[in-house]
């Protein structure tokens, strides 16, 4: 394995900007872990690598490129199918740009960056497209000696990133602990009322009431605007909170499942596996058994 880091790093990233490690390897086999500092990590030729971020589980391709800005949020590249032996993962970890008392970040041109960032408190996956486009510069940093020039560099990549469409957000907002955001006020209304009632029962009537609208006219606009429909945006709520009680707590399945707003524990368990393809109890002993906070 060779590996090429541009600075020390320390739990608090010390007096440097920037860590970049340049690593070509053939496994994945770091576990499950959570760090203070925020990290863009780039994977190539791992096809068949399970990535989870928080309660996001999902299957990479020969590319990967991930922004991660939450302390609390665990993620991990395992192994998994990929056969291939000539791996590379480029990670870049740093701590800036979010804080709102960090002035130039909210103000033109860093605005783009600085609401990218908060997004990525649950994740961010970037498409192909994007990658392509910042691909000869995350793949040469490591070569920069200069730190200014190195984070120059750096920004440009975010600054490029965070103008690409089609970057997906990974782990719920319910698992991830963030505050729930949309640019429509009828939406907003009615996310925050599910975030606030997923353990009851949820009615299209009560919901479509509180955004003023029918209830067909409700739906068509939730999908159009979130892209899922209702049941699958609350079905996504509760698996979300379910997911960090099975973490965090010591409650048993059969509470937790109560708790999320599922009466029916056979019915909660067939859901959760078909969404996170593991059992509660299998997703609750693999996370518990390798998580590591670094």
């Amino acid at each position: 394995m060779a590996d090429r880091v541009l600075h020390e790093i320390t739990p608090l990233m010390g007096k440097d900007a920037l860590y970049i490690a340049d690593r070509k390897k053939k496994e994945f086999a770091y576990p499950i872990h959570n760090h203070e500092v925020y990290e863009l990590n780039f994977v190539e030729h791992a096809s068949g690598v399970r990535r989870i971020v928080g309660d996001s589980s999902e299957v990479i391709g020969d590319y990967d490129l991930v922004l991660i800005t939450s302390p609390d949020l665990e993620h991990v590249w395992e192994q998994n199918e990929c056969k291939s032996k000539d791996i590379r993962e480029i990670t870049i970890q740093f701590q800036f740009g979010l804080d709102e008392d960090e002035v130039l970040f909210t103000k033109t041109p860093f605005l783009s960056i600085h609401q990218m960032l908060k997004e990525a408190q649950k994740g961010l996956a970037f498409p192909l497209t994007a990658i392509m486009k910042v691909y000869n510069l995350i793949t040469t940093i490591s070569e920069i000696e200069d730190r200014f020039e190195a984070l120059m560099m750096f920004l440009r990549i975010l600054h490029i990133l965070s103008k690409e469409d089609g970057a997906r957000a990974l782990a719920t907002s319910a698992y991830a602990k963030v505050k729930i955001e949309d640019d429509s006020r009828r939406v907003l209304k009615v996310k925050n009322y599910i975030n606030e009632n997923y353990m009851y029962e949820l009615k299209l009537e009560t919901l479509a009431d509180i955004a003023n609208m029918s209830q067909s006219a409700f739906s068509r606009f939730f999908k159009l605007h979130t892209g899922r429909t209702l049941s699958e945006y609350i079905i996504e709520t509760r698996l979300g909170f379910a997911t960090r009680m099975l973490l965090d707590t010591q409650e048993s399945i059969a509470n937790i499942s109560f708790k999320c707003g599922y009466n029916n524990l056979s019915n909660f368990n067939r859901i959760f596996k078909r969404k996170k393809g593991c059992s509660p109890s299998e997703f609750r002993e693999k996370y518990r058994k390798t998580k590591i906070i670094v």
